[in-house]
């Protein structure tokens, strides 16, 4: 198995990792060598960042789809055989059209959207950007314009917090408080604290000495009407949930030899574990690779230096100082091989471990998207 096939064989690829190990640039190039393969790709980021736009040689990237012209992989000698496309997460656009498409009326969808507690949540609660994530993915999964999709998630140490979204989300509303107030609120359109029990109407009452009542109302209203959406909230949370444990979707763990990064891998395989998802594969990056030592003698070394550099020039010094060199980078290798080989043990033999070396120069273009995809594609190491 290679991640050649895991591209081939899967509907949706989820790339998670924490941040600076890659996993934009694993995402994209992942869905460069699909795209040259001769699939239709869709690459979906929420990473706010945009590195995934300038890697692809784009100015911006928006919430509408883009194509990248097949002008850019011929201008990098690259052969396009499918298609590539691009588009960035507007958490708020998505889930204004959720709202949109599941409230029950368009004027119960208009006083949700107006109303200033929903403007807040729609762009600032915690788990709000992760389940619009997981809607955004639901809304394309099925669009047959493309083949694959490779979601690139937010690169942090919460990037699994999307497999959680949904149940914070309906846990906010469901909350005894936010019931209080619904009771309080239905059917005089405003608070009457005599519809609740004593203890809640005290609690309430001591509330909008802080707040004050209009504040309040304007909670009790938003969640009268959001309550309107709940079952196609939670019917729509149990089928994206659904489809994320099924046999169409591959996720693919991204880290760095860095001692941290791996522990934060070995979290993440853990977290889908229980789950119930797939672990189909590591991309390690960054990994030094292990350089040969000389193989000819001192004396010889030291001769061709002496005949290659400058008259009067230190050959036994500067051999010295590449001995040390090359002794540097030697350690470096062993530690990403320890760090490789403690996370194969941690997580098992089941899924493909990929090794992409530390490369000279930054991946700024598709010409270095290509040679990432290149070892990527190659197989396990």
């Amino acid at each position: 198995m290679s991640l050649r096939e895991v591209l081939a064989s899967h509907r949706v690829v989820v790339c998670v990792g924490s941040g600076g190990v890659g996993k934009t640039t694993t995402s994209a190039s992942l869905a460069l060598e699909a795209a040259m393969s001769g699939r239709r790709v869709l690459c979906l980021t929420i990473d706010p960042a945009k590195r995934l736009a300038n890697s692809l040689g784009l100015q911006t990237m928006t919430s509408e789809e883009q194509r990248v012209p097949a002008a850019l992989f011929e201008s990098h000698g690259l052969q396009l055989q499918g298609s590539l496309s691009v588009m960035m997460l507007d958490t708020k656009r998505t889930f204004d059209d959720l709202v949109r498409r599941t409230a029950t009326s368009p004027a119960r969808a208009a006083r949700i959207l107006d109303n200033k507690l929903y403007q807040y949540i729609s762009t600032s609660l915690a788990g709000t950007q992760e389940y619009m994530a997981m809607e955004k993915l639901h809304a394309v999964k099925n669009d047959s314009r493309h083949d694959l999709i490779v979601l690139d998630t937010p690169p942090t140490s919460n990037a699994l917090d999307f497999l959680d979204a949904p149940e914070r989300l309906a846990g906010l509303v469901d909350s005894p408080a936010m019931r209080w107030l619904v009771q309080a609120f239905e059917g005089a359109g405003k608070l009457r604290f005599d519809l609740v029990g004593k203890s809640a109407a005290f609690l309430m009452r001591g509330l909008s000495k802080f707040t004050g009542t209009g504040f309040l109302e304007q909670v009790a209203a938003f969640i009268t009407d959001f309550n309107d959406l709940f079952g196609g909230f939670r019917a729509r949370a149990e089928e994206v949930s659904r489809y994320f444990r099924g046999p169409d979707v591959a996720f693919v763990i991204v880290t760095s030899p860095a001692p941290m990064a791996i522990e934060e891998a070995i979290f993440f395989h853990d977290r889908l574990a229980q789950a119930g998802m797939r672990r189909d594969a590591f991309v390690i990056n960054q990994v030094t690779p292990m350089l040969d030592l000389p193989t000819a003698s001192a004396e010889a070394l030291q001769t061709e230096a002496s005949r290659s550099l400058p008259a009067g020039s230190d050959a036994t010094h500067l051999l010295a100082q590449m001995r040390r060199a090359l002794d540097d980078v030697r350690v470096r290798a062993e530690h990403d091989r320890a760090q490789a080989a403690r996370l194969r043990h941690r997580c098992g033999g089941d899924a493909l471990y990929v090794e992409v070396p530390a490369l000279d120069q930054d991946v700024h273009d598709l010409g270095g998207l290509a040679r990432v995809a290149h070892h990527l594609v190659h197989g396990p190491v």
